[in-house]
This record gives C-alpha cells, structure tokens and sequence, in this order.
C-alpha cells in the first residue's frame, strides 16, 4: 500500500494541532470521523478535560453505510458560542451519508470555512485534491 502524498504548505496546517489551535481560540471548531473499529485514532482523550471544563462543546453522531456494512463516528468540537458550527458540518455531512448528492467543492469550502481555514488554504488543499472550481 502507498504512503499518502506529503501535503504541500498552506494544506493541512490545522492537522494535528486542533487542540492547541481551539484553546488558543483561533480555530472554531474541529471535525474527526472514522469507522467505529478505528474510532481510537480519534483524539478524545485529548479533548475530554476541556469538554469537562465547559472550554469545548463536543458532540458525536453515528450513522450506517449501507452499502459498506460499517458503523462510522463522527465527533465534532466547538468552542463554546460557536456550536453552531456543529450543527451546518454535521448537515453538509448528512448530505453524503443520506445519498442526497455527491459531495461537491462548494460542500469543501463550507466545510473548510466552518473548520477556520482561511479561502486560502482551502484553495490550496482543492488544487492539490485536483477539485478545485465550483
């Protein structure tokens, strides 16, 4: 199996760092999914003290792919007044699992937007994707 490509600068700048990020109260929110069975790669150990503190608002929803057979999470942290962010991740992200539409680069940049990546960094990762446009 291939390593994934190394992201070039200006992609991915919050991976990694979403805590830190959060605390210091630049980034708004943060959005982590996985398949149930590899739901430990998800940093909610990291998160729990702030959550317990009322410093971060968590919230996890899980869901079913059909076709898959798998149960996936997703858990998603905002700081506190920002929940709402929460709430329009989760609907675009509703919009695959539900079968709706396919995912689009507009869903892309909400969703970057929603995350606090700037326009340009969100630009950067759809070229780099090979989606950039509309």
């Amino acid at each position: 199996m291939d390593a994934e490509p190394e992201a070039p600068p200006g992609v991915g700048p919050h991976s990694l760092r979403e805590l830190d990020l959060m605390l210091a109260g630049t980034k708004p929110a943060a959005m982590f999914g996985e398949a149930v069975q590899f739901r430990d790669i998800i940093p909610e150990d990291d998160f729990a003290p702030h959550v317990a503190a009322g410093r971060i608002v968590r919230r996890e929803y899980y869901w079913d792919d059909k076709e898959s057979g798998h149960s996936f999470v997703e858990i998603y942290y905002a700081l506190p007044g920002e929940e709402w962010r929460i709430d329009a991740l989760h609907e675009l992200n509703l919009v695959v699992q539900e079968k709706r539409r396919c995912w689009t680069a507009a869903d892309e940049r909400e969703t970057g937007r929603l995350l606090g990546y700037t326009d340009a960094e969100v630009e950067a990762f759809l070229e780099w994707t090979g989606r950039p446009g509309g």
